[in-house]
């Protein structure tokens, strides 16, 4: 069964862009490793620049894989270059009854904000 996860990602200063265009790879090479299902991902940004993935691991087991495959750890060491990971509770957003964020998606990537 599948496990349904939200991260954050507080991107590094002047690192915006590249963590955005980093996001809006990250599940089709988690795909191309078997380890998320084919629910697509919903990426969003908080008003402080944060931006959270919501997405859903193949199985607990894949979940525990992706902390030895290559693949995942490459990515993890690209991230840890441009960004920290926070918890949801320090979004601005996360204290109210409905959480409202930006949405982002694959046609973000041409925006004129995501240039290096």
């Amino acid at each position: 069964m599948g496990r349904i996860v939200i991260v954050a990602y507080r991107p590094n200063a002047g690192k915006q862009g590249e963590l955005e265009r980093l996001l809006l790879r990250h599940h089709q090479r988690l795909a191309a490793a078997g380890l998320v299902t084919e629910r697509a991902p919903t990426l969003m940004r908080a008003k402080d620049g944060t931006v959270v993935e919501v997405f859903e691991w193949a199985t607990a087991e894949a979940i525990a894989a992706a902390h030895d495959h290559p693949l995942v750890q490459q990515m993890w060491a690209e991230f840890e270059g441009i960004c920290v990971y926070v918890p949801l509770a320090e979004l601005e957003e996360a204290q109210a009854l409905f959480a409202e964020f930006e949405p982002l998606g694959a046609d973000e990537a041409l925006h004129p904000e995501f240039s290096p």
